[in-house]
């Protein structure tokens, strides 16, 4: 089988969602200082009153936190929108969606308006949380069996490009500065132009037509411009109408779902494995590494460059990763990756406890290496398991909920893990996420069956079908 031009401009339209959503993530963080300077001037110019720092500080809180709401909420409406429009329009939505927020975000320091940069950090987290779940539904869709754990991967490829670009674009040098924060912030609304533009040569979920909309004739004619060969759309529209005739489940609600007790083993482990990728710790490092190695005793200037190393690490061990996930399969690259996390986030603990120049550079290779088992595995499965465990009709539904989960254990860490777990626990911050590794190793040895190889209908029906935590039986 050949990537012909329409399945690669198609797989490139979905995944520069995920790439929008990872140069969001932490983009606003580079220029704090600046962007504080400048909600206190916007404020003096229309209200004449100057605020306190400690008030500056919650504004900015706010509005970085309004990101990680827009998502949860982006999140929840996904599945829906995925359902009701499709995922190739529900994917265009998205992208118009954050155009208008990139936009907006650049303008927000010509209108003099913090609270115009506020709206639009709301805005594109919104469509970044419906990027999380409509991009990954597409692409599980589009993709043939045999390349789908790959093509799954590219799909955490454009997040960790985007968080990297993102890292380097926000040096103060670059655009991280008083002058250049609008362009740095501005520039997010280039990826979802391009990705409307692209999609609109792009054909709908073949698998999403045929089996919702009923319509078998441009469910091939779909197919046959992402493979290129008759032979194999024949065989794939059988395999999709074999789905059809044995899906017992319509199109549901999140509420219909949550009710549907046949579906809770596969809910449990879609929802798990969002939690093993969010809980890990890796957020941890994204969010405060710089922090984290001053903190250690690291130099800032060689602090800032230890967080490009961790961006880099990270797309190169997700680049390696593509080719591995269809050969050893998803089972065993998430058991490896959470193993060598735990290995890591121990080694980090001893690491951060001893004060000595050596253990500085023992605590930045221990690091990159956390980061090099996260990209093994967790970086990547979760976004693409939920679409290999549930069939077309609770699909949208699933992917909202795990998404949203996803989301809200984000916020959960970056909530408590400089407020509460450093403040308290200090060089042992990393503690409880070594214990939350083990529970999803253990888990995951118990519950997740390899989905390698089989069509989302032979995984959906072998997880109903097998007692419950009796993942080791899986084959």
């Amino acid at each position: 089988m050949a990537l012909t031009t329409t399945l690669f401009l198609s797989i490139l339209g979905a995944v520069l969602g995920m790439f929008y959503f990872g140069f969001n993530t932490g983009v606003i963080n580079a220029p704090q200082d600046s962007i504080e300077a400048f909600i206190n001037k916007s404020h003096q110019v229309h209200y004449d009153v100057v605020l306190e720092k400690s008030t500056i500080g919650t504004i900015f809180s706010i509005i970085v936190a309004m990101f990680v709401v827009g998502g949860m909420v982006g999140a929840m409406s996904g599945g829906l929108i995925a359902e009701k429009i499709g995922r190739k329009r529900g994917l265009i939505l998205c992208g118009t969606v954050g155009l208008i927020g990139g936009v907006l975000s650049a303008l927000s320091q010509p209108a003099d308006a913090w609270e115009l940069l506020l709206v639009a950090r709301l805005i594109v987290g919104f469509s970044s949380g419906l990027f999380t779940v409509v991009a990954p539904m597409y692409l599980s869709e589009i993709a043939p069996v045999k390349w789908r754990g790959g093509i799954g991967v590219v799909n955490q490829l454009a997040v960790t490009l985007g968080i990297f670009i993102s890292q380097i674009l926000g040096l103060d040098n670059v655009l991280g500065n008083a002058d250049n924060w609008p362009w740095l912030l501005g520039i997010t609304a280039f990826p979802p132009l391009a990705q409307v533009i692209i999609l609109f040569f792009c054909p709908r979920s073949p698998r999403y037509v045929y089996i919702s909309l009923e319509n078998a004739a441009d469910a091939r004619a779909g197919l046959y411009s992402l493979r290129g060969s008759d032979e194999e759309a024949d065989m794939e529209i059988k395999e999709i109408e074999a789905e059809k005739q044995a899906e017992s489940e319509p199109n549901m609600s999140l509420l219909d779902l949550l009710k549907s007790r046949t579906l809770w083993p596969a809910l449990t482990i879609g929802i798990v494995m969002h939690l093993s990728q969010q809980l890990s710790g890796i957020n941890a490092i994204f969010y405060y590494a710089v922090t984290f190695f001053i903190d250690a005793g690291i130099e800032k200037s060689d602090a800032k460059f230890a967080n490009l190393g961790v961006g880099a690490i990270m797309v190169v061990m997700t680049l390696v990763t593509v080719p591995l996930m269809d050969r050893l399969g998803r089972r065993v690259l998430h058991l490896v990756g959470l193993a060598g996390m735990l290995i890591m986030a121990i080694l980090i603990v001893i690491a951060a406890s001893i004060e000595s120049s050596g253990a500085q550079i023992f605590l930045i290779i221990v690091t990159l290496g956390f980061v090099v088992f996260f990209a093994v595995g967790p970086g990547s499965i979760p976004w693409m398991i939920t679409g290999e465990l549930f069939t077309q009709g609770p699909r949208g539904a699933a992917s909202s909920i795990c998404v949203l989960v996803n989301w809200s254990a984000n916020l959960l860490v970056s909530l408590l893990f400089p407020n509460v777990l450093v403040l308290e626990l200090k060089e042992y911050s990393f503690l409880p996420f070594a214990g939350c590794l083990l529970i999803f190793i253990v888990f995951v040895w118990l519950a997740l069956p390899e989905t390698k190889g089989k069509s989302v209908g032979e995984t959906s029906k072998l997880v109903q079908d097998k007692k419950f935590m009796s993942g080791r039986k899986y084959t």
